[in-house]
């Protein structure tokens, strides 16, 4: 049992009576409050030894008697300024801190004008539900990944005392094969389309880091000159980092998008010189005329998929067609893992449904041994 003792003050006109208890964890002594009555003390003494019996502490309790009145909008703007802390002191990188915003405003709109402490599960579990069927169990996710950071924020702050994100699972992003990728001929006329638009001088080069090399956005963004060996055994070398898994991996230069890396290099230089720009030292690959890195390419891209006919393509889906095309290439899933760069085979296993073809293959080679073995 817990531990509660109430200790009488004399005054000159009347006593006093001050709760004391011994914290759980500490085990030193704590004030707890002054009451003006024995028994109104004794009533007290009673209950915050009740209360200290379930675990709890006077300071949870008065936490929780007291939230903060802030919308789910005024949590986020605390939790983006930790961001940005993060960012200064380089914790995160500019193009993470970027998709988190993204997410942050989806957030946002989506729960506009609701006190934190008036959301619940049931809120969030409907909201995740809706993501799943229009976008997808991946989109989801980060955004879900986002929500259990501002109801971590909101914790912190005092501004809500139950967190209604904490036991909601993230979605499985396995149980789902991986359909929309583009063939050889559907990938050109992607490329195509993208000539087609005033984002014709990088979107290409974009195009091709994608389906080539397998990139994410963010790999692409943050991107930079120093990562890329023209030179390199007559090939070219590039290396990608990754954030969100902290991989780092390294691949030889696929020739379309080596020239077509060399075409923005040049095309930069010769905007540079005919506007009579100083050319600014950027480190990134994909920078304006002034040296401010790329952030989005969202606009240019919906262009493109509307001229090329595509519908609900999204840049990510370049990263599977570029798994996707490995396997139908005769590549194995252990192949596409190191390359692509998952962390175990089980995230590479959702293509394995396209090795059919490659199969298919073999197959064929194991027929024509057995017709040239016929007497």
């Amino acid at each position: 049992m817990a531990t509660v003792y109430i200790e009488t003050r004399k005054r000159l006109r009347r006593n006093s009576y001050v709760i004391y208890y011994k914290h759980p964890l500490s085990g030193k002594n704590r004030y707890f409050k002054t009451l003006p009555k024995k028994k109104e003390a004794q009533n007290e003494a009673h209950k915050l030894r009740a209360l200290l019996d379930t675990g709890k502490t006077p300071e949870e309790q008065t936490i929780k008697a007291k939230p903060r009145h802030l919308t789910v909008s005024e949590v986020g703007g605390i939790l983006l300024n930790s961001w940005e802390d993060k960012l200064t002191n380089k914790e995160l990188s500019p193009n993470t801190v970027d998709c988190y915003e993204v997410w942050l405003d989806q957030i946002r709109v989506a729960f506009k004008g609701k006190l934190a402490c008036e959301v619940r599960k049931e809120d969030i579990l409907t909201y995740r539900k809706k993501l799943a069927n229009t976008r997808s169990n991946a989109t989801s996710n980060r955004i879900l990944f986002v929500i259990k950071q501002l109801f971590k924020m909101a914790m912190d702050h005092g501004v809500v005392y139950d967190d209604p994100s904490k036991n909601i699972k993230y979605l499985s992003e396995r149980d789902h094969e991986r359909n929309k990728y583009l063939l050889p001929q559907r990938l050109d006329s992607l490329v195509f389309a993208s000539q087609q638009t005033r984002a014709k001088f990088y979107m290409p080069t974009l195009i091709y880091l994608g389906a080539e090399h397998g990139t994410s956005r963010q790999e692409v963004l943050g991107l930079e000159w120093d990562h890329i060996n023209f030179d390199y055994h007559g090939i070219g070398l590039i290396r990608f980092y990754r954030n969100k898994n902290a991989r780092e991996r390294t691949e030889y230069l696929m020739p379309r998008t080596k020239q077509a890396l060399l075409d923005w290099k040049a095309h930069l230089e010769f905007m540079s010189h005919r506007k009579k720009i100083q050319p600014v030292e950027s480190r990134f690959v994909f920078c304006r005329l002034n040296g401010e890195p790329i952030k989005r390419f969202d606009s240019a891209w919906r262009q493109i998929c509307k001229i090329a006919k595509l519908t609900d393509f999204h840049y990510h889906d370049l990263r599977h067609t570029y798994c996707s095309n490995l396997l139908l290439a005769g590549a194995n899933l252990k192949d596409v893992k190191d390359m692509i760069g998952h962390n175990d085979l089980a995230m590479t296993d959702r293509y394995s449904h396209l090795t059919s073809d490659h199969h298919r293959a073999i197959q064929e080679k194991l027929a024509e041994h057995y017709g040239n073995g016929k007497q």
